[in-house]
Parts: structure tokens; sequence; C-alpha cells
């Protein structure tokens, strides 16, 4: 293999990171934002999860046809193409469509390309590491889902610097400047295994691995966990424990922070272990923290013990599940699988938000809802240890 700069894997994986991060950044605009458009547009409390949930549910979806297109054409060509796309509704939302909900809506749709980049970069990713040590690639990676932070921590202050466009503006720039980037220097592995059946096909052949399910399940659980309290984590803190909102925010930061850290270090462990072994560790932990917290203990030290110890499990389990699918996927299947497994994982952090607020505004405590957490991911650690354990040691 070339030696050149431009075909260096530790290049091609940087590149891809950051452009995983840029695109969540521009998919996560809209979350920031979605109190002062309740006030401002005279919003009901469903108008408003439904403005935040649009951009996910459609980035999660998107990422099955866009995975399987990764493993036709590159991500030479897809995160370029993923990036311009995603300028245009970036564009519409900061100049044109923020006065109406109906438009905001329309914008947020097309918002979801954005978070389809992650079925790009993991093909793109795994294709240029050997087996060894794709954990860790893939796992560093999917640290690019730090950019939602990025997006919660500059929206808000860059509004107020400015106007509502200001952050739409500037993010639609960096991923013109960033799609400019990648289509100089990002280049496909040479050895890259391309399909020739058609799209649909190669889903359903997708659709039809073992792998794909088990993925599924546990992506849902481990990722979809960690959307689920990124997003719920304020309100949860706030109405639980009395925080302010700018302490509660706070707290939310340093629960994705840490969870954005152990994503690579999952990867990592499941290189030299297996990744297997590394997610019934980290689902152990959820299960425990859960039924902890279930019980909402006092918030110095156990509550915070309990949240720190679940963010970094979900953060490793992420990772883990993702060396999994490198690891056991056919090559030329990784993206078709990263596609569905994806949108299993965002589908997955869609639910538990909704599901908690009708149990609090139904029985004025969480305790059943961070009950039926640990009941599903007692469930995950079962399927990990009983079916996808055995299928790794099977194959060994």
């Amino acid at each position: 293999m070339s030696t050149s700069p431009a075909r260096r894997p530790e290049l091609m994986l940087a590149l891809a990171t950051v452009g995983f991060a840029v695109n969540f950044w521009a998919w996560a605009l809209l979350s920031p934002l979605a109190v002062r458009f309740t006030a401002a547009l005279h919003l009901t409390s469903f108008q408003q999860a439904l403005l935040v949930a649009v951009p996910v549910v459609v980035g999660s979806v998107g990422r099955i046809p866009v995975g399987a297109l990764t493993d036709r054409f590159g991500g030479r060509v897809m995160f370029p193409l993923v990036s311009l796309a995603t300028i245009v509704p970036v564009l519409y939302l900061g100049l044109f469509g923020h006065d109406a909900l109906t438009s905001l809506l329309v914008g947020g749709f097309f918002l979801g390309i954005g978070g389809t980049a992650f079925a790009v970069g993991v093909p793109f990713v795994n294709a240029w590491f050997p087996p060894n040590r794709r954990g860790f690639a893939v796992g560093v990676f999917g640290a690019g889902m730090g950019g939602t932070a990025i997006s919660a921590l500059t929206t808000v202050k860059l509004v107020d610097a400015g106007s509502t466009a200001t952050p739409f503006l500037i993010t639609a720039g960096v991923l013109a400047v960033y799609a400019a980037v990648a289509w100089a220097l990002l280049r496909d592995a040479p050895d890259r295994s391309v399909p020739t059946a058609p799209l649909l096909t190669r889903l359903g052949t997708a659709l039809r691995l073992k792998i794909t399910w088990q993925a599924s399940a546990l992506y849902a659980v481990a990722f979809g966990g960690y959307v689920a309290f990124s997003v719920y984590l304020p309100a949860y803190l706030k109405t639980a424990y009395g925080l302010t909102q700018a302490d509660a925010a706070n707290r939310m930061a340093g629960f994705v922070l840490l969870a954005v850290i152990m994503r690579p270090i999952g990867g990592w462990l499941s290189d030299r272990f297996s990744a297997s072994r590394v997610l019934a560790v980290g689902l152990g932990v959820v299960v425990l923290g859960a039924v902890v917290q279930s019980f909402t203990p006092g918030l110095a030290p156990i509550g915070t013990i309990a949240f720190l110890g679940m963010a970094a499990a979900l953060g490793a389990g992420s990772g883990a599940t993702f060396a999994l699918v490198a690891q056991t996927a056919p090559a030329n299947q990784v993206g078709s699988v990263t596609g569905i497994v994806g949108a299993a994982g965002g589908l997955g952090g869609f639910v538990p938000p909704l599901v908690m607020g009708t149990i609090y505004g139904q029985l004025q405590s969480y305790a059943l809802g961070l009950a039926l957490l640990a009941v599903v991911a007692l469930a995950a650690l079962l399927l990990d240890v009983l079916s996808v354990g055995r299928d790794r040691t099977a194959h060994v």
C-alpha cells in the first residue's frame, strides 16, 4: 500500500471522525433551540417533542439506504455527498424556515440527512484496518458522536451573540469546507470489497444475517440508552433533584463526554478480549446503575456514581457493538449491516424519553422507568451471553 499521506489509515480515520462530528453537529441544531421555538411559536409539549424527534427519526432510518450506498460507492463519494446535502436544510432553517412549525418540521426532516453520516464512516474505516484493529478504529470514529455536544454548547450562545441564523450559517460553512477537504483527501481502501448486487438485494441479504439482528438489539440498548439520557437527563435532574437548568445541563455534558471517551476504549478492549465480554460487563453495569437509581438516592455521591457508571458502560458498549459488526459481518455487507444497526440505535434513543415522561406524568415518580431500563438491559445481557458470545466462541 502506498505511504502517501492521503492513503494512510490514520489520516482516513481522522478525516472520517471529523466528518461524523461535523454532520452530527448539524443534525443536532434544532434541539438546543426547541425551548425558544416553543415560546416564540406557542407550541404544545407534543409539538416541541415532534420538532426535536423528526431529525432523529429520519437520520436513524436514513442510515439503512445510506449504509448500503456506501458499500457500493465508498466513503470518498458518500462523505462529501452527505455533507453537501446537509447544507441545504441547514441554510433553509437558518434563513427562511424558523418562523413557523410547518417549515421547521420540513427543515428538520431533511436535516436528518446529517445523521446518516454514521453509516458512511463505519464501512469506510472498517475497510482501512485489519481485523485485530477494527474495534479500536471504529470506536475512535464513533467518538464523533460528540458533535452533538458542540451543538449543545454553542448554538444558544451563537444565537444570543448574533441572530437565529448565526449557528446555521456557521455550521453550513464548516460543512462546505469539510466536503471540499474530504473530496480532495479521502480515498477508499485499495482492497475494499465492492458488492455488485442491487441495493434492495443487499439489504435483504443483510437482514437475513443473524449478526444484524443481534447487533441491532444490543445497539438499541447501548447507544439508545446514551441518546435517551443525553436528551432527557437535564429534565430528570431538574425534576428529581431540583437542580437549576444550568447545573443540570453541565452534568449532562459530563455524562456525554464520558460516554464519548469510553466508546473508543470499548472498541480497543474488544480487540484485546472480545466484544461480547465487553458488552456483558457494560450491560451488567447498566443493570446495576438503573436499579440503584430507581430508588432516587442522594446525588452525592451515589446518584453521581450510578449515572457516570452508566455513561461509561453505554459508551463502551456502543463501541463494542460496532467492533462486533466490524469483526463479524461480511466485508462487502458492513455498510448495509451498519445502516440497519445504526437505525436501531437511533430509534432506541427515541422511545425511552417518551416512556419516562409518560410514567412520571402518571405516577410523579421515575422509579418504574428506571426499573424498566434495568429489565431491558438485563434482557440484552442475556442475549449477549447466551447467543452472541456462544456464536463468537463457535467461530473461534
